[in-house]
């Protein structure tokens, strides 16, 4: 398990100029991209014998170049001097992470934070539906960042998921709102909604926890999440 301090190290100004982190994302998105549509291919391929070894040639082939020159351990937070925040590992929004839908979230003036996106078929859980899971690691990225959004950035505290109905896959919107900030707690609230309607409902209660606050208080960093 990790302490705080090694929590605290996960946030890292790397001094990368925002030319060359353009340029890594430039390189690197494409890859995640490709690694998503082979997650949806290993469920709807029909390849025989030939063609599936064939495959795990190249993909194991693919391995080995990526495995030359790799990092250890999660990617955690990274940024720069000119506030360019990247948590490319993200589960949720992560431009480096396949397993990630991912969530572009769009941040208006008004607080609202939203986001269309898209569930693939490597998200099902009922037959033809996504998997109430993937819905709740959604909402829980989407409250969050609605909090850091409103300057009281947490960590998940409670969340709460109601599932109002059966979440279709493919094309989707997530929406949130701050209820309210009490102390070192941020309260907020969305919904994912489909074609028919609102699907899931969440509230969430996100905490700024005694190392997050000093860090702040020290290097006035507010996008700590």
């Amino acid at each position: 398990m990790m302490d705080s301090l090694d929590t605290f190290r996960l946030y890292v100004n790397d001094g990368l100029s925002d030319e060359e982190i353009a340029a890594q994302a430039a390189r690197y998105q494409p890859l995640a991209q490709d690694l998503r549509d082979l997650i949806v291919l290993s469920i709807q391929s029909r390849g025989g014998d030939d063609d599936i070894l064939a495959a795990r040639k190249h993909l194991s082939d693919a391995k080995s170049i990526l495995e030359r020159d790799r990092e250890t351990g999660p990617y955690g937070t990274r940024f720069n001097d000119s506030g360019t925040f990247r948590t490319w590992g993200n589960a949720a929004i992560g431009l480096r992470n396949p397993i990630a839908p991912p969530l572009d979230l769009q941040f208006e003036d008004d607080g609202r934070v939203w986001a269309d996106f898209h569930l693939h078929a490597g998200y099902e859980g009922p037959a033809g539906f996504a998997h109430g899971g993937v819905s709740a690691l959604v909402l829980d990225q989407l409250l969050g960042d609605t909090a850091r959004h409103a300057g009281a950035p947490g960590m998940t505290g409670t969340l709460t998921v109601k599932y109002r109905q059966p979440t279709p896959l493919g094309d989707l919107r997530c929406e949130a709102l701050l209820d309210r900030i009490e102390g070192a707690k941020a309260f907020a609230m969305g919904t994912i909604s489909g074609p028919d309607g609102v699907c899931v409902e969440a509230e969430g209660v996100f905490i700024a926890p005694k190392w997050m606050r000093e860090q702040r208080e020290h290097t006035g960093v507010q996008g700590v999440q």
